[in-house]
């Protein structure tokens, strides 16, 4: 963790400054920390309404513990391929652990979505995710049939007749697509209401215009969604930047402009 681990001190900063509605940017302007680091501490000790700054401290504690103990029989975590940092690895699968939470899924869940994501091989055992995450059978069993039932993950048969889960690389498009009707559905929905509010009532010209929005906001984001989808299909080398990322306006069926 940047600066070095937090103390007992700066967890009871952090707790009063959520108690009195702080953002975390400023929590993390007051202690000198990055707000990645407080948000990640807060997420991962429960959330904005339910962090104890002790319970956290102890949290931390045990977890230290456990990484100096020597290595358990069972499942173990597998090695870190090409030379990466396995502490790097550790605090990003974190960082993206704590930004899936603040978007509404469960932890262990968007812990074993993070994992299957970065993952070289695409896809991991019931077994493998144990291990990784060093959790029980059961923690892994609860959450893939919760993002197997939300169409985030499916599973499949290998060679040996094991379970193994992936994403799917279409899963972000059908993110987009199920966001577009989510909109579609409250642009219709608030045009409901100027008819039974009266279509010249400011409260109906609100939902007139909310309709307005939200339509355009939905038929941009469908838009964007079937110009990028091939993007999710991409196997060209990615760089540390991400600058070689495509943008929709150079996907191949757009043609070359002019």
């Amino acid at each position: 963790m940047p600066g070095g681990r937090l103390t007992q001190q700066e967890r009871q900063q952090i707790a009063l400054g959520l108690a009195d509605g702080l953002a975390y940017a400023e929590i993390a302007r007051r202690l000198d920390r990055p707000t990645s680091t407080i948000s990640r501490e807060v997420m991962r000790n429960g959330s904005p309404t339910a962090y104890r700054a002790d319970l956290a401290h102890r949290a931390t504690e045990r977890r230290a513990r456990r990484r100096r103990q020597p290595a358990a029989r069972g499942p173990q975590p597998p090695e870190q391929a090409h030379g990466r940092d396995p502490e790097a690895v550790r605090e990003y699968e974190e960082t993206f652990t704590t930004l899936l939470m603040q978007q509404g899924v469960p932890k262990m869940m968007s812990r074993v979505l993070t994992c299957l994501l970065t993952t070289d091989a695409g896809s991991l055992t019931a077994a493998e995710l144990v291990g990784h995450l060093q959790v029980s059978p059961a923690s892994v069993s609860k959450a893939v049939a919760f993002l197997e039932s939300q169409g985030l993950i499916r599973r499949e048969r290998d060679e040996r007749r094991r379970d193994r889960y992936l994403v799917d690389d279409d899963v972000w498009y059908q993110s987009m697509m199920a966001a577009a009707r989510s909109h579609a559905q409250l642009a219709e929905t608030a045009r409901q209401g100027v008819a039974i509010l009266g279509t010249e009532t400011p409260a109906a010209v609100r939902l007139e215009n909310i309709a307005r929005f939200v339509d355009f906001v939905a038929e941009s984001i469908t838009r964007a969604a079937e110009q990028a989808r091939d993007i999710l299909h991409n196997r060209t080398q990615a760089t540390s930047g991400g600058t070689a990322a495509p943008r929709a306006d150079q996907h191949p069926e757009s043609g070359s402009g002019g």
